[in-house]
């Protein structure tokens, strides 16, 4: 059933999911890897669909963290705010003012960014304005983690954050590339 609703809800909105397919656990137990859940008050995601990655960082959160979860489609925020968890915080809002949201709710960084953002297919400006956003907010060292499906925006990743790591996840419909940067 949750695999119908995103496709559905996808097929709506192909320009903002990028994807008619949910992430599978493979992708979702490789792009949260490099999250230090051990030390991380704060959490961000972008671009949180229906939660499936939510719902492995919150797993793996310590009780007294917080997991702030961008997300625009308000059908996937109802979904997301169905997530029975009082350290969730769904923001129905873009991801560019990450820092706005993060401040009213009593942070003044992210320890680490986890984000689903299908990049390659906003206007570039919003593209760079999310990113450099998400690096003026992201603490000293902390990780940056993007899913694409491919390698076209690597780059962008480069200029912004510098050395990029990519990983190849092929147990995914479609498969899957995992960017890493440091803050």
């Amino acid at each position: 059933m949750k695999r119908f609703f995103f496709f559905k809800e996808s097929l709506k909105n192909m320009k903002t999911s990028a994807t008619v397919t949910r992430s599978s656990r493979f992708v979702c137990k490789q792009i949260i890897q490099y999250v230090d859940f051990e030390n991380a008050d704060v959490i961000v995601e972008l671009g949180a669909g229906d939660g499936v990655i939510t719902h492995h960082l919150l797993k793996a959160m310590k009780p007294n963290s917080k997991l702030i979860s961008f997300e625009i489609l308000e059908s996937f925020c109802e979904k997301l705010n169905e997530i029975d968890d009082d350290r969730l915080i769904v923001i129905n809002d873009s991801a560019e003012n990450i820092g706005r949201h993060l401040k009213e709710n009593g942070f003044e960084e992210a320890y680490d960014v986890v984000s689903a953002i299908p990049f390659v297919t906003l206007p570039k400006t919003l593209a760079k304005k999310i990113l450099s956003e998400v690096k003026l907010y992201l603490r000293p060292g902390g990780n940056f983690s993007q899913l694409h499906y491919s390698t076209l925006a690597k780059g962008l990743y480069e200029e912004i954050f510098g050395k990029v790591e990519t990983q190849f996840v092929a147990l995914n419909i479609p498969p899957a590339f995992l960017h890493f940067c440091k803050g």
